[in-house]
This record gives structure tokens, C-alpha cells and sequence, in this order.
């Protein structure tokens, strides 16, 4: 039986709709784009003091640099894994440098990396916080650092749910 020519025009137009969502990915390139920009920024900023900083200020600066690279690499995975997944394939599949993941991370795959950058992201703001409670002369501020703790450990939690959730979802039979 034919489909009514009403039906056939609007199932065309909600599935070329996917397109809409181009415009964000390209949106996230450029917020890549800022990422690398105060990279490079913190770096500048922090080499001429190399040679007079102290192990903390290294660990520091490390961990701040880490903090951006790891924020990058999630959009990165957002940008080429939702693009992919909602609106059209990425024809690469012959290029030597194609991650092995792209192709493969589905929407909860891509929850999961993500909830798991947060997680690593959050877990490296505490550690920041927790070192600099090691710098003499600084005050301590114990609310800021609890809800530090408190907010990470809810992502923590968050993730482990989603986890949870996503197994569950494995185990139920599909129809």
C-alpha cells in the first residue's frame, strides 16, 4: 500500500531536519578552537617562571594544562561521534589516521565518555584545590572545598547510575 503523498513529505522533512544540528557542531569546533587559545595562553603565561617555580606550581600548571586537553578531547568526541549519530556519516573510512572509536561510539557510548571526562575533569580541579591548600600564607576555605568534594562525588555517583542504567538497558530483551 502507497503512503499518503502528506505523510511521505513530512517524514522527508523531520529526517532532513537532522541538519539543523550542523550549526552546533560547528559551534563546538570553534569552542575548540578557544580551548587551544587559552592553552597556549596558560603556557605562555607560565614558561617564563619555569625555571623559578616550585614542584607545586609544575604539578599545578601541568594539571591545568591536562584539564584543557581533556576538555578538548570530549569535544572532539562530541563534535565527530554526534555528528555521525544524528546527522550524516563522516566518509574517512579509508584514512590512516581515522580513530579506531568513530563509527562505534553510539549515544550511550557517548554519555559514558562523557560523564567519565567530567568525572576526570572535576577530580582535577580537587586535586588543584587540595594542592594549593599547600602553598603557605593562603587561606582555607573549607566551604569552597567541600562543595568541590560534594560536586564531584555527585558526578562520580552520576555516572556510576548511568553505568548502572546502561547494563540494565543491555539485559532487557529487545523487541
Amino acid at each position: 500500500m502507497k503512503k499518503p503523498l502528506l505523510e511521505t513529505w513530512l517524514e522527508r522533512g523531520l529526517f532532513a531536519s537532522r541538519w539543523l544540528m550542523a550549526p552546533f557542531y560547528v559551534g563546538l569546533v570553534v569552542a575548540l578552537a578557544a580551548l587551544i587559545v587559552v592553552f597556549f595562553q596558560e603556557l605562555a603565561h607560565a614558561l617564563p617562571t619555569v625555571l623559578s617555580m616550585k614542584p607545586e606550581d609544575a604539578i599545578l600548571l601541568a594539571l591545568s594544562l591536562i584539564d584543557l586537553s581533556l576538555a578538548a578531547n570530549l569535544l572532539v568526541i562530541v563534535i565527530l561521534s554526534g555528528y555521525e549519530n544524528f546527522v550524516s556519516k563522516i566518509d574517512t573510512a579509508s584514512h590512516e589516521d581515522r580513530p579506531d572509536w568513530m563509527g562505534t561510539v553510539d549515544f550511550s557510548g557517548l554519555k559514558m565518555k562523557l560523564i567519565a571526562s567530567i568525572v576526570a575533569i572535576s577530580a582535577i580541579a580537587l586535586l588543584k584545590a587540595f594542592l594549593k591548600l599547600t602553598e603557605p600564607g593562603l587561606a582555607f576555605d573549607q566551604a569552597r572545598l567541600m562543595w568541590l568534594v560534594i560536586v564531584h562525588l555527585s558526578f562520580v555517583v552520576s555516572g556510576v547510575l548511568l553505568a548502572v542504567m546502561d547494563w540494565l538497558n543491555g539485559k532487557v530483551e529487545k523487541h
